[in-house]
């Protein structure tokens, strides 16, 4: 199966405006026959907590109806981030499309100290079945906590997808713990992670991928926009280079 992590620079607040950019990451995926995508933590706003409440919306927001037609006409899994509305502080959430079949929301479920006072945690884990995998979802902090990892492997999960928006001083460690949890859980991870603003700083980048023996077997830069694409049949990777964003 070929699975894509994007690193990505959000546009910051501009819903509308990332969703064009990110059909542009998935229409050059699909055209290299691409099965799965998915994007940094908050990637359709940008990683901005003190901005989420006003920016949040629900899974069905006709804003993203784009991304089903291109998971039905591609035949591709599309994961793209944004917070999430609740009857309390939004969740900071993660939409999965799948081909021809209603799309889900993820929630993540173990927040950062510094989140708590802008989001409220989800609540249950979820996987993506496919035909060759089974697929956790992971966003940020809660990708870097063994029980999370462990608990998506005794849900039978064979890969890993962390959506993160780190910082340059945070990716040695995090490439640390997902080697380990590689390893110790026979699991192939992904980590996309962001570049361009995040939180009054800059996303680290370095996006990556390991395999089950805990090996990282490719990495992006920590500044430019890209896809790391990684074949989980012949453990083969690409990294896809898009167009420059419009000025």
């Amino acid at each position: 199966m070929k699975l894509c992590a994007v690193q990505y620079a959000s546009i910051t607040g501009n819903i509308e405006g990332n969703v064009e950019r990110h059909v542009e990451f998935v229409e050059l995926a699909a055209s290299q026959d691409a099965e799965l995508i998915f994007f940094p933590e908050l990637s359709l706003t940008g990683y901005e907590p003190a901005l989420a409440k006003g920016l949040a919306t629900h899974e069905e927001d006709p804003r993203l109806d784009v991304f089903q037609r291109l998971s039905d006409a591609h035949g591709i899994v599309i994961g793209v981030g944004l917070p999430l509305v609740t009857s309390q502080k939004p969740q900071i959430g993660m939409v999965v499309f799948q081909p021809h079949a209603g799309r889900h929301a993820y929630a993540k479920q173990r927040l950062h100290d510094d989140e708590l006072p802008y989001f409220s945690p989800g609540e249950r884990p979820m996987l993506i079945e496919t035909r060759e995998h089974r697929l956790a979802l992971a966003i940020c902090h809660e990708s870097l906590q063994p029980d999370h990892v462990a608990t998506a492997a005794s849900l039978g999960a064979d890969v890993y997808l962390a959506s993160v928006a780190k910082l340059a001083q945070g990716i040695d460690e995090a490439y640390a713990y997902y080697a380990t949890f590689a390893r110790e859980h026979a699991m192939t991870i992904l980590m996309a992670n962001c570049v361009g603003p995040c939180d009054g700083e800059a996303g680290g980048g370095r996006s990556a991928s390991w395999i089950d023996r805990g090996k990282r077997v490719a990495s992006l830069d920590g500044t430019q926009e890209g896809i790391l694409m990684l074949d989980t049949a012949t453990l083969a990777t690409r990294m896809l280079a898009p167009a420059p964003p419009a000025a």
